[in-house]
């Protein structure tokens, strides 16, 4: 991680966590770049429009957003530059901080997974962001104690909540199915080339209809948008770490029609290349 700056966390003596609020009149002191830090950061922002860029994952978020970032994974600052947004909530704790035997506890097992599929970066859906927005807005002006069962509380609803990979990359090390991982593997390693439904299909012995159920059921997403995004991801680091032109990008990414890589790219990154660099290098 030496491109990465580490950020050292000092969570008050009296607590198992940090909670911090920001706002335009309050910014973040320690705005870093691309950073990370052993703890893990679930981040909550009211409403308001900015970039979230967790691992190899960017993307644009427009009413407010709520992210499980993993333990030691790098990632940006969500209001680097406030556009509009109200408040920022930062809740950091260590992995362990509900205790070692975490996985050995029935009723925690769910908060112990949560924190595993963390390594990927997690993103919430709108429903259960207005669900747990409030309570944890309201951290804030609870005790010590009280904050902390609100605390397990909102983690315990996430972990019973739909969630999105920000990191599809590192799903096969989440997830033990070995047909997930024998499809992610595929993907990863056939990207630049043709892929269709037929062959994905076939590396895990099923029908079509049945795989695009089974795919969907365990990922959240269809088989076609996945390779897609992950093809747009790789195209999003290039342009960051290269200075290729557009067009040799969207081939090298594998896709095979330029109008199309323009449409998928906005349609995942709300930019088109070309502004996505630029508003990159401006980071």
């Amino acid at each position: 991680m030496s491109n990465f700056i580490f950020e050292q966390i000092e969570t008050p003596h009296e607590r198992s966590f940090k909670c911090s609020i920001f706002n335009k009149t309050k910014p973040n002191p320690n705005n870093f770049k691309w950073h990370y830090h052993p703890e893990i950061e679930l981040v909550y922002i009211d409403k308001g429009s900015g970039i979230k860029g967790v691992g190899n994952h960017i993307s644009n978020y427009y009413d407010g957003d709520l992210i499980l970032v993993g333990s030691n994974l790098h990632h940006m600052p969500f209001t680097e530059n406030f556009s509009d947004n109200k408040t920022e909530v930062v809740i950091q704790f260590k992995p362990d901080f509900l205790g070692n035997s975490l996985s050995f506890t029935p009723e925690l097992n769910k908060i112990h997974q949560l924190f595993i599929k963390a390594k990927s970066g997690l993103s919430f859906s709108d429903t259960i962001k207005k669900e747990v927005g409030e309570t944890i807005l309201g951290l804030q002006y609870e005790t010590y104690f009280q904050s902390f069962l609100t605390l397990i509380s909102v983690l315990n609803k996430l972990a019973n909540s739909e969630m999105i990979y920000l990191n599809n990359s590192n799903l096969e090390d989440i997830n033990e199915n070995n047909q997930l991982k024998r499809l992610f593997n595929f993907v990863k390693y056939n990207f630049k080339e043709e892929i269709n439904l037929k062959q994905a299909s076939e590396k895990v012995s099923m029908t079509i209809p049945a795989f695009c159920r089974y795919f969907k059921r365990n990922t959240g997403k269809t088989f076609i948008r996945y390779v897609n995004e992950y093809r747009v991801k790789h195209a999003s680091k290039l342009l960051m770490q290269t200075d290729n032109d557009v067009k040799s990008i969207c081939y090298e990414s594998g896709f095979n029609n330029f109008s199309n890589f323009i449409k998928f790219f906005k349609k995942y990154n709300n930019l088109s290349p070309k502004k996505f660099r630029e508003k990159m290098l401006q980071k």
